[in-house]
């Protein structure tokens, strides 16, 4: 429990500090959503790395996405993710109903704007991960009630 605690107070401290380090024209510009979507797509780069060292080569995309919904989602955020579908043409939808890195903010829509920066390092952590894993892709997310968000990872063809 302790761990979880240390992660979410890093991950709020992380966000704060790029935002507060950063000039006016950097957070209009959306540069500080890049700085914390680099440093989720670093560190998911080396999680994946470490989890998948004693694992079967996977068979396909499918594969992939089921075992970052399960395996890598749990470890990193102690859950799995509630939903995940695709349309079997590179574009899976991965949906938590209760993100942890959301929850301590309110459930009203006061906050929703500012949802976005809390959400980009774990953009960053999905496209990592897939990146190690040999798959190039655009991952964004959504929020239209909080503290469940939906995470749209789009494969790129090489």
């Amino acid at each position: 429990m302790a761990d979880e605690a240390l992660f979410l107070l890093l991950h709020n401290e992380m966000v704060s500090g790029v935002y507060k380090s950063a000039e006016q024209g950097e957070v209009e510009n959306g540069r500080c959503i890049t700085k914390l979507e680099n440093m989720g797509f670093r560190v998911g780069q080396g999680l994946i790395e470490r989890f998948t060292k004693d694992t079967a080569r996977f068979k396909d995309e499918l594969d992939i996405m089921k075992f970052i919904c399960k395996d890598f989602w749990t470890t990193v955020f102690k859950k799995q993710i509630d939903n995940l579908r695709t349309n079997h043409q590179g574009i899976y939808v991965l949906q938590d109903n209760k993100f942890r890195l959301l929850t301590q903010m309110s459930a009203g829509k006061q906050y929703l704007e500012h949802a976005s920066k809390y959400l980009a390092f774990t953009c960053g952590l999905i496209r990592g991960g897939l990146s190690n894993l040999g798959i190039k892709s655009i991952v964004t997310a959504e929020v239209s009630s909080m503290p469940a968000c939906k995470l749209n990872s789009h494969f790129l063809k090489m």
